[in-house]
Order: C-alpha cells, then sequence, then structure tokens
C-alpha cells in the first residue's frame, strides 16, 4: 500500500513574516500527523524572501516539539552546504530529542544561487564533486567507523534514515550504489523522473538495513470542493514559479482566478511541462490523477508538496486529499 507525506517549504506570504511562517508550519505538521501521513518534510533553501525553511535542522526541532507521532525531516539537506560532521551532530541531536522520528534526506544542488558560495565561504562547485565521499562520512559518522578520527556527539548510534534525493538520473544511480531509499523531486522536475526510476530500481544494491528499493515521488497536490476553486488556490504557486524562473523570486501571493490564462504562452508551456506531477482540483479529481501517477511510478510513497496563500487551505487541502486516496484504496 502506498504511503503519503508531506513537504512543506514554509513559506512567506506577502504581507507575512518568518515568524508567522514557522507558526503555521508546526500547525500544518500537527494536521499532517492527525490525517495520518507518514512524515513531515522541510527543505533547505537560502537566500529567498518567501522561504523561511533555511536553517532546517532548527526548524525541525520547532515541528518536532509540537508533533508526537510524525517522522519529521529534511526534504533536503544540501550537503554541500555544510560539513558531513556537523549534520551528523545536528540530526543526532534531533534523534535524541524525538528518537525514531527523525529522516535525512540528502541532496547535492546549493539550494540558491552562485553567491551563497561566498556567503557561506565554500567553494560549492568543488564540493558538490565530493557529494559521494561526504555521503558515505555522514553515514558512517551515525553507523561509527574505527577509521574516523572523530566522534559525533549526539550523532554516532543514532537512529536515522537516510534518503537520497534527486531531480536527474546521478542521484538516482547513487541511491542505488549505497542501498538508500530514493527520492525524486517530481513536483518542479518531472522530465527525468522515468529514467530515475529505472535506474534506481535496476541498479539497486541490496544492503541488511534496505533489502529492497523504496521510491519516493512528489507531487504538487491542492485539493479543494470545486476544481475552479483548487485552480484558484493553486496560482499562488503558479505565481511563484514564474516569479522564480525570471528572476524576481519573492514571497507568497494572493491568488488570482484565471491566471495562467494571462500569461505568455512560453509561461504557460513552463508551467505545463510541471503538470504529470501535479494533481490540483476536487477530491475525485485529484484521486484519479494521482491514482495513475500511481501506477505509472510504482511510487511505494507520494510526498505531497502545494502551497497555498492561506494556511487554512492548505491544511483543508491535506485533509482532503487523504481522504480522498484512502477512497481510492477502499474501492
Amino acid at each position: 500500500m502506498t504511503d503519503f507525506s508531506v513537504l512543506d517549504l514554509i513559506p512567506i506570504r506577502e504581507g507575512s513574516d518568518a515568524g508567522q511562517a514557522l507558526r503555521e508550519a508546526g500547525v500544518l505538521a500537527q494536521t499532517a500527523e492527525a490525517a495520518g501521513y507518514k512524515r513531515f518534510w522541510v527543505a533547505e533553501h537560502h537566500a529567498m524572501l518567501g522561504i523561511a525553511g533555511g536553517a532546517t535542522s532548527v526548524a525541525l526541532a520547532h515541528i518536532g516539539h509540537v508533533t508526537s507521532t510524525i517522522r519529521i525531516g529534511s526534504g533536503g539537506i544540501m550537503l554541500p552546504n555544510h560539513n558531513p560532521f556537523v549534520i551528523a551532530e545536528q540530526f543526532g541531536t534531533l534523534d535524541a530529542l524525538f528518537p525514531g522520528r527523525i529522516d535525512l534526506g540528502l541532496g547535492r544542488a546549493p539550494g540558491a544561487g552562485p553567491i551563497l558560495g561566498q556567503a557561506l565561504r565554500k567553494d560549492l562547485h568543488r564540493a558538490s564533486e565530493f557529494f559521494p565521499q561526504d555521503v558515505v562520512e555522514l553515514r558512517a559518522l551515525f553507523t561509527g567507523d574505527p577509521q574516523l578520527p572523530i566522534v559525533a556527539t549526539p550523532g554516532l548510534g543514532a537512529d536515522i534514515q537516510m534518503w537520497m534525493l534527486g531531480s536527474s538520473l546521478f542521484g538516482a544511480q547513487l541511491a542505488a550504489r549505497l542501498g538508500l531509499p530514493y527520492a525524486f523531486a517530481s513536483h518542479f522536475a518531472p522530465a527525468h523522473l522515468d529514467a530515475a526510476l529505472e535506474a534506481y530500481r535496476s541498479q539497486f544494491r541490496a544492503t541488511p538495513a534496505m533489502p529492497y528499493p523504496r521510491v519516493m515521488a512528489a507531487m504538487t497536490v491542492i485539493v479543494a470542493e470545486t476544481d475552479h476553486e483548487a485552480q484558484t488556490l493553486a496560482s499562488s504557486q503558479d505565481q511563484s514559479f514564474v516569479a522564480l524562473r525570471t528572476g524576481e523570486p519573492g514571497r507568497l501571493p494572493p491568488p488570482i482566478p484565471e491566471y495562467r490564462a494571462t500569461l505568455p504562452l512560453s509561461a504557460q508551456a513552463m508551467l505545463e511541462s510541471m503538470d504529470t506531477a501535479r494533481a490540483v482540483g476536487s477530491p475525485a479529481t485529484v484521486a484519479a490523477r494521482m491514482a495513475r501517477f500511481i501506477e505509472r511510478t510504482r511510487a511505494d510513497e507520494i510526498i505531497l508538496s502545494g502551497a497555498t496563500f492561506d494556511p487554512a487551505a492548505r491544511r483543508h487541502s491535506l485533509q482532503l486529499a487523504m481522504e480522498a486516496m484512502r477512497q481510492v484504496a477502499v474501492n
């Protein structure tokens, strides 16, 4: 049976601030937990006016304290921005606070433009080249390796579930080689989804901890009572994607009815290219689209992304989506 989880970028809405965004993330996580979602993940982004999840481990500590059973984690930590030892300590601390609930999804992208490297005092291009070695070192810091000259405390022995994230074949092949579960970012980069999942499954090397491949795929999912209402709610995220792709990212804007029809054809085509991993509409519409996506990908888990300007609408969307998919499972 397919599991369902939630990805939250902790969006900062127009007229709001980071503090309010973090509080809303906590409430959203509580809603996801009550609805039966398996995980609640936060993604690392930097230097973006509309996203408050840059200090991902700190945000997860907040979310952990307002929930009790749902798994929490990173979707993901951009490891080239950090060194493995610091991440081992941070997520070891999270495991000490919330034992048995912590996921560590790892990505290779920096999560911001080239100026980020200057701010971090790092050559991110060179750091990315060492990503596979850093993943192996990070895992060894959790499991223990006598050849390592230092012990992460907290960290050593932590019950962390590590995931490889990706939007291309690179992450799929690395996850397969290391025997890690794999999550594909199809909600914003669906072009290589099928090829990446095939590469991961065909090349997977089993380990005692991970005897079978496990696939998670991301979808943009926004549910409301009617298709038109859901499409209107989704226009806030559509506006954010257009702003990001045109180099003018900002805070999450209010919805605009029939927004896509106002765009030039090039912008419409850009948004439509992501619709293969998008389910926006009434519960019946979304259930049908998600069922087709699951059949196509054979994913073990679907993680739902999708910001709305009204936080209550996102919470209601998660509730409706879970109810819809339960009906599909019953039928």
